[in-house]
């Protein structure tokens, strides 16, 4: 697409009530394309002068790529993971679950938000689901933000034509969302692609599970997305509000009281400062 083009779906979904922007290219690697990048990078810029979020995904990324992206504007950078480093060779061969990794080691250096999930339907396990839930909530900075995808099938795709992976449902959705939540407490769980499969019954369950996000617009990287009227129609029926761009997920009611403490997060174990009855209690939540 041209400069001005995504320039122009911006400030639609700004007005249709998005805070972030995301862009997204479906290449392996940004590598070499110097061109290409030059665009990219009047995008963000473009993008951030309307006060809006701007994310990116454009594949594997260098220190250096980070770090012109970040002084365009870039907010975050969606890199996932899509599965645990068991199941993830079974499905993926175009790069390594370490080159994924670097990629986000550069982009948190950068000083970028970092949006990293995952894919349920991959004909994984469960232990699989948890596998991902571990890698992500053990990284030195829990992810800003966590896409949980339900995978939409492509007939003629070897997972589409794999009759014995079994179909995704709500509440496998509503499992991996919950125990995203727990896990990574102040991170944004958004409810990402597959959404179209689901009523606005299951969608709510997903939102009570613990998402607080959801992708908006009509199309993502390679899949359709409920319009932007239907999902402000359901928005309003839930009494749902956005939130501002450049600002945090609300603070739990029980940190606010002064009950509960995040005070950090070391090696996977989230130490606690939990008051119970005026007594002050230290206490360690193995993730």
């Amino acid at each position: 697409m041209k400069v001005q083009e995504v320039l122009e779906a911006a400030a639609r979904a700004k007005a249709a009530g998005s805070t972030r922007f995301c862009m997204g290219a479906a290449w392996r690697e940004l590598g070499g394309k110097k061109n290409a990048f030059k665009h990219i990078l009047e995008m963000v810029s473009g993008v951030n002068s309307m006060g809006m979020e701007v994310c990116a995904t454009l594949g594997m990324l260098n220190p250096e790529q980070a770090r012109q992206l970040k002084e365009a504007g870039l907010s975050a950078y969606n890199h996932n993971l899509d599965t645990s480093p068991e199941h993830y060779p079974k499905v993926i061969t175009t790069r390594s679950y370490e080159e994924r990794l670097e990629t986000i080691k550069n982009v948190r250096e950068a000083g970028m938000s970092v949006c990293c999930g995952g894919i349920l339907g991959l004909g994984e396990d469960e232990s699989d689901r948890v596998g991902l839930l571990h890698v992500l909530a053990t990284l030195e900075v829990h992810p800003e933000s966590v896409p949980i995808n339900a995978l939409v099938s492509v007939k003629g795709t070897p997972l589409g034509d794999d009759e014995d992976i079994e179909e995704v449902d709500a509440f496998d959705m509503a499992r991996m969302i919950a125990t995203a939540r727990i896990v990574m407490p102040r991170t944004m769980v958004r409810l990402s692609a597959g959404r179209l499969s689901f009523s606005d019954a299951e969608q709510y369950m997903m939102f009570s599970a613990g998402a607080n996000s959801i992708f908006n617009g009509d199309q993502l990287l390679t899949t359709a997305n409920p319009a932007f009227e239907k999902d402000t129609a359901l928005f309003e029926k839930l009494g749902f509000q956005g939130k501002p761009a450049h600002v945090g997920p609300m603070v739990s009611k029980m940190e606010l009281q002064g009950d509960v403490e995040i005070v950090r997060v070391v090696n996977g174990v989230q130490e606690l400062n939990v008051k119970v009855e005026q007594h002050t209690v230290e206490a360690g939540a193995k993730m």
